[in-house]
């Protein structure tokens, strides 16, 4: 079954070309493709384009459909296109005719859009969920940690005395702006486009404002051409946070890769979190967070991507949207693995509280011995050369102490105030009402 079949049959390899993998991804679409339907059809009764008795019967077998697809008894029959054929065959073989009248005023241009619309704000929803527990954690061994110095690096040379109080709190303060970049996303997001049909409107008297209330929008895309040119962009800036995201996990990895190699020794794993080799017994292999830096890496390429496949198209709708769609919807959970695996292994961090004993560490506290200097009324660029010609000399042993107090620092992290920002910004994507207006359309 085709929506737009004319009784006339397509080339089988064409076919099989422009259907691609649409049947398999569209099992990832077909609860939001039931949600959407039940708000298209509640509209379409109260404009008079359907009967109460007509509304109760489709309502009543759609949320059975829901049902099917959550318990796993659900799927697109061979020789039925899409996600969006499949479920109006179901209606018209069990309901007959009252089945075919649930496309009316829509398209199957606006039923995509608005699929991969809730599909992306549930996974939204999902990686946030999955982000805050990573923050969390992160907040926790960073207040844990807090009097544990390490080395500051710049340029990968020692720099200047830093704390693992203040390595974790750097990422969950990195987190909390990404969550603020993906907030940004989800907005987009939460713009109903249904009533765009192909991308012009409809000729019916429908209430686009009833569907976007129905289904929990903030509000709609309101020109209807623009809703349509709306798909690839959505997808394209929501890949932008969604790499936010994964630019955060990939650098913690190469950062904790550094950590656990013996140069370095800041950390250790527990062994069952690490991998052998072949050939050399003693090995232990930070293989999760190689793996996590690939994985997050790839992530990030996925906005480049959709912006080469979605930039050089004019208004209206084309094809290559299939192909976005595809490297789009397996997108989230690709991601929210990483941050889940991230959160798992990162309170089973073991980490070594007498890094700095060792002698490459010596000249780490110079700023600090030049800073005192300067406290005492010797000017700046004097206390450095003087610092410097007593390392150059050999006889530079300073005190190794730290007492920094400012916002930020070492004595004072601010990781409250970091919590502070990441719930304030958490608290705007309002999951709540959005799960409550889904709960409404299914009741009966």
């Amino acid at each position: 079954m085709k929506l737009w079949d004319k009784g006339k049959d397509i080339n089988k390899a064409i076919e099989e070309f422009t259907i691609g993998r649409d049947r398999e991804l569209d099992m990832l679409l077909a609860p939001y493709d039931v949600l959407g339907s039940i708000a298209h059809i509640s509209m379409l009764q109260k404009v008079g384009l359907l009967e109460e008795e007509e509304l109760k019967q489709l309502h009543a077998e759609l949320v059975n459909i829901y049902r099917e697809i959550a318990e796993g008894n659900f799927k697109i029959d061979e020789g039925i296109e899409d996600v969006h054929s499949q479920v109006e065959q179901l209606l018209t073989n069990r309901l007959g005719d009252v089945g075919k009248k649930i496309h009316s005023a829509r398209s199957r241009n606006d039923q995509v859009l608005l699929d991969i619309k809730l599909f992306s704000r549930a996974k939204v929803k999902e990686l946030t969920e999955s982000v805050q527990i990573l923050f969390n954690k992160l907040i926790g061994l960073s207040e844990k940690n807090k009097d544990i110095l390490i080395p500051g690096y710049t340029h990968l040379q020692v720099a200047m005395p830093s704390s693992f109080g203040l390595w974790f709190g750097a990422y969950a303060e990195s987190l909390t702006d990404d969550l603020q970049v993906l907030l940004a996303a989800f907005k987009l997001i939460n713009q109903n486009p249904l009533g765009s049909a192909a991308g012009y409107g409809s000729s019916f008297p429908i209430d686009r404002q009833e569907t976007t209330d129905l289904l929990g929008f903030d509000r709609m895309n309101f020109n209807v051409v623009y809703a349509q040119m709306g798909r690839g962009k959505v997808e394209r800036n929501v890949a932008f946070a969604l790499g936010n995201v994964a630019s955060t996990l990939s650098r913690m990895a190469y950062d904790l890769c550094l950590f656990m190699s013996q140069n370095f020794g800041f950390i250790s794993l527990p062994d069952e979190f690490t991998t052998g080799s072949s050939i050399m017994p003693h090995k232990k292999n930070p293989d999760v967070f190689e793996l996590i830096r690939a994985k997050s890496n790839k992530v990030q390429s996925l906005a480049n991507e959709l912006t080469i496949i979605s930039n050089n198209l004019p208004s209206g709708y084309f094809r290559d949207m299939q192909v976005i769609k595809e490297s789009y919807l397996e997108s989230f959970n690709y991601l929210i693995d990483c941050v889940d695996i991230m959160a798992f292994v990162s309170d089973k961090i073991k980490v070594n509280n007498d890094i700095l004993s060792k002698d490459i560490y010596k000249y780490l506290f110079s700023v600090e011995e030049v800073n005192k200097e300067v406290l005492k009324g010797v000017p700046f660029r004097e206390a450095y050369k003087s610092v410097g010609l007593k390392i150059e000399r050999g006889d530079f042993d300073p005190e190794k102490s730290i007492d920094h107090t400012h916002q930020g620092s070492i004595g004072n992290l601010c990781n409250e105030d970091i919590r502070h920002k990441f719930n304030q910004i958490y608290s705007q994507f309002n999951f709540d009402a959005i799960a409550e207006s889904e709960k409404k359309l299914l009741q009966i």
